[in-house]
């Protein structure tokens, strides 16, 4: 899987910018060197992090290299959408409704076209380095779009017994998502978009999936996904309740299980239970352990007896896309 576009730069790692000069490279890897080490009550993964942004712009040489290829592994093919014949196999495929990623690429390119200026040429607008100097901000836009294809391909490979719905809309009016018209700068945190990443129908149950990259490793307090990579604010949980229960009102059922999916990294396990929310369980998912999920299901949970033929043509009937 690609690596996230949220990934700290060496620069971010040591707390300077890009401009900074070799004296403020030193001084501040050696301050960063003493508030992370081990022995000093610091955190031996930061510690290691500080290391390893030494070695790639520590010196004029290795940082001429990192500043004009960036990472030895990385590519515009991390980033680049990726054609639905990526999903293809020779088992019979998940039916699959809409395009994941699809609502927020454009958000992240025309947010990428005001930053770099109206009228300006983007040669590339996946290009690792142009990336690497764009505001957090845009680069969540692109790093949440590749968090949903990432769980879409996944998905696909369900089998037959199984429909998805991508970028569902669940605002309460059936209108646009609320907070990111076209070119506003600013808007909610993304995972506070009103619209469902995936819906999946299955035969264990009808599912509310957001797809989320944080940049970070996430932890649960109180039933809430909570790290240093959320927005403040922030209750993903909480907002994905909140959406699957008004998605519900509209096909005229309960949704039955709520997934947080996040990349296997920034997980603290494979399956994390977070409790009941609005009467549905909620769950933090690695990703790579959601086919699982979604095959086995939950003990005492389905779709209340309910035939899985009439329910997808219920929601087939309105289900609505941003």
């Amino acid at each position: 899987m690609p690596e996230s576009p949220l990934q700290q730069t060496p620069y971010e790692v040591l707390g300077v910018p890009a401009t900074a000069d070799e004296e403020q490279l030193r001084r501040a890897y050696r301050r960063m060197l003493r508030e992370t080490h081990p022995d000093a009550g610091g955190d031996a993964a930061r510690f290691h992090a500080v290391q390893r942004a030494w070695e790639l712009i520590g010196t004029p040489a290795a940082r001429a290299a990192y500043d004009g290829t960036g990472r030895p592994s990385e590519s515009r093919a991390d980033y680049a959408p990726r054609s639905a014949a990526a999903r293809a196999g020779s088992r019979p495929q998940t039916r699959m409704h809409g395009h994941p990623g699809g609502w927020l690429r454009e958000r992240f390119l025309d947010r990428l076209s005001e930053w770099v200026g109206r009228g300006q040429a983007i040669a590339d607008p996946y290009d690792p380095a142009l990336l690497r100097s764009a505001p957090r901000g845009i680069r969540r836009l692109l790093a949440s779009a590749i968090a949903e294809e990432e769980t879409s391909r996944l998905l696909a490979a369900l089998g037959i017994g199984f429909t998805v719905w991508n970028d569902v809309a669940a605002a309460a009016d059936g209108g646009p998502p609320s907070g990111w018209a076209l070119g506003l700068p600013d808007g909610p945190p993304i995972s506070e978009v009103d619209k469902l990443d995936h819906v999946v129908l299955g035969p264990t149950g009808l599912w509310a999936l957001l797809s989320e990259d944080w940049g970070a490793e996430v932890t649960v307090r109180r039933g809430e996904i909570t790290g240093r990579g959320l927005d403040p604010g922030e209750r993903p949980v909480h907002a994905l309740a909140e959406r699957a229960r008004r998605f519900g009102r509209q096909v005229r059922a309960k949704v039955s299980a709520l997934v947080v999916v996040v990349p296997d990294r920034d997980a603290p396990a494979g399956v994390v239970p977070l409790g009941s929310v609005r009467g549905m369980p909620a769950l933090l998912v690695q990703r790579s352990r959601l086919p699982e999920l979604l095959r086995t299901g939950i003990e005492g949970v389905g779709t209340g007896g309910t035939d899985l033929f009439e329910l997808r043509a219920r929601v087939n009937g309105a289900v609505r896309y941003v």
